[in-house]
């Protein structure tokens, strides 16, 4: 890095794009940008009810090379991540996870939606089912330094879909918490699945213990919906906001956030994995990410970045290699600006510390 102007961009990205407008930055500014980072782990569980074993096959088993390689590149950048795992993820096979369901079962008017009645469809094997099961492979993050273990529900739980409660959804986080304590972790932090944040049910994280979540981003485009009420246009300009801003940068600073708990820590940019027919337009999400990252960082402000490691199943080398791009910037601006890097634990930590 030797020699280079410390916030300049890979791949010719101009410098332009990262002026900080209408808001001037304080010199004195108390806080530095922070580089937020979530995972949510789910295997097929979490494409269960639209993709086919078969279809999404390669994404799935790559996780086995997915998270070690993630864990690898974390520890050499010093990235603190959250894992927000599904429940399920925990036991080694079927007779396992039978052994530990809840007495109560989401009652999604779609019955498609509920993962209960595939269960029984599941081969009964002794070993590592590597499309549903991963204790190996979470024994394997909590040896890293930085890595919080956090919790994506037990069944992977809709929490706006028909037909579901309040009661059946804290049912399913109860058994989650208790799974993720025999290896050792209390889970605090919460991503919920398809990002369906439902209000109404916050008062339960805060009844068990959990601290923070991650919300949406302000931006219309990803408001939170239910199965029913996902819009083909919308899809698309989700797809466009991911090579231009559309929605803006989605930072956002501490002080800004609502300090009740659980905390809402919002998302601000999902990382889409690399596709060959899009790749000549890899240099624009790069630059995206990478804009974002330094308004962040010299606006003091929090970047929150999430993606699941099956996303980077199929063509791994170049997903990593983009992330590499990713955390070279942020390296950058940790040296120029102090950025920090940080899991939902830590942060939602800081934040209530500062409030004492």
């Amino acid at each position: 890095m030797v020699g280079r102007n410390l916030t300049s961009l890979p791949w010719g990205v101009n410098e332009k794009v990262l002026t900080v407008q209408n808001r001037p930055v304080s010199a004195n500014r108390k806080d530095t940008g922070t580089l937020l980072i979530t995972l949510d782990f789910e295997l097929y569980w979490g494409v269960r009810d639209q993709l086919t074993k078969k279809a999404y096959a390669k994404n799935i088993l790559g996780v086995q090379s997915v998270v070690p390689a993630l864990l690898e590149l974390f520890k050499q950048y010093k990235i603190h991540a959250t894992w927000a795992i599904v429940g399920f993820l925990f036991f080694k096979n079927k007779q396992e996870l039978i052994a530990e369901l809840p007495e109560k079962f989401p009652g999604y008017t779609n019955q498609n939606l509920s993962p209960y009645p595939y269960i029984d469809t599941l081969d009964s094997i002794e070993s590592e089912d590597p499309f549903h099961f991963a204790p190996s492979l979470i024994k394997r993050i909590s040896t890293y330094p930085d890595q919080e273990i956090g919790t994506h529900t037990f069944s992977h739980y809709y929490c706006l879909e028909k037909g579901q409660t309040i009661d059946e959804f804290e049912e399913d986080l109860k058994k989650a918490i208790t799974i993720a304590k025999r290896f050792g972790w209390k889970p605090k932090s919460i991503v919920f699945p398809r990002n369906q944040v439902n209000p109404e049910y916050l008062p339960v994280l805060r009844k068990l213990g959990i601290t923070s979540y991650r919300g949406n981003e302000s931006s219309w485009l990803y408001k939170p919906t239910n199965q029913d009420d996902r819009r083909f246009l919308k899809r698309g300009l989700r797809l466009i906001d991911s090579y231009l801003n559309l929605s803006g940068h989605n930072t956002y600073a501490v002080h800004e956030l609502n300090k009740e708990v659980p905390l809402n820590l919002p998302s601000s940019r999902f990382l889409r994995p690399y596709a060959k027919r899009f790749r000549i337009f890899e240099s624009m999400r790069l630059r995206r990410i990478c804009s974002d990252l330094t308004y962040a960082a010299k606006k003091g402000e929090i970047y929150h970045l999430w993606w699941h490691p099956h996303n980077f199943g199929a063509n791994l080398d170049e997903n990593v290699s983009f992330l590499k791009k990713i955390f070279d910037h942020f390296l950058n601006l940790k040296m120029e600006y102090g950025m920090k890097s940080m899991n939902m634990g830590e942060l939602s930590r800081k934040i209530r510390f500062q409030q004492e």
